[in-house]
């Protein structure tokens, strides 16, 4: 939409802090995409989104979210490699990551907490499991 496409083009700003907390989605089913935006978005975060990890670096060179929610399964660059860049780029290696994924097996989970993922989520995840989960790991930062 003209709205998203806005969003995405619009430079970081400093004031970002008071517009509370963004976060950044990346999956790359739309559907997924557009639940998350919306329960974020109830809740007063600024949201942006990815369709995968190739996106989701572009969106990361002008912005930096406050927190990441990521995907396992996505086209051209997967939610480990993903965090794998996150992780071994200094400007962006201290961004909080929850990754979202219907990997439910102790092997995927084990990959992603070595790679330095913070949380690891099933899907579909609970509302209130994700929210909690974000306000955690922000819980120094914002209201530190």
């Amino acid at each position: 939409s003209a709205a998203m496409a806005q969003a995405a083009a619009t430079p970081a700003v400093p004031e970002e802090e008071e517009r509370g907390i963004t976060v950044m989605v990346v999956d790359d089913s739309i559907t997924v995409r557009k639940v998350t935006s919306r329960l974020l978005e109830r809740h007063n975060m600024q949201v942006l989104t990815a369709k995968d990890g190739v996106d989701a670096i572009t969106v990361l060179q002008d912005r930096k979210p406050d927190v990441m929610l990521l995907d396992i399964e996505m086209p051209r660059m997967d939610g480990y490699e993903l965090a794998r860049h996150i992780r071994n780029t200094p400007e962006l290696e201290d961004i909080p990551i929850i990754m979202i994924t219907s990997r439910t097996g102790e092997k995927h989970r084990n990959r992603a907490l070595e790679l330095g993922v913070d949380r690891y989520l099933g899907k579909p995840y609970q509302e209130t499991d994700l929210l909690e989960n974000i306000y955690e790991l922000l819980g120094e930062r914002v209201y530190g």
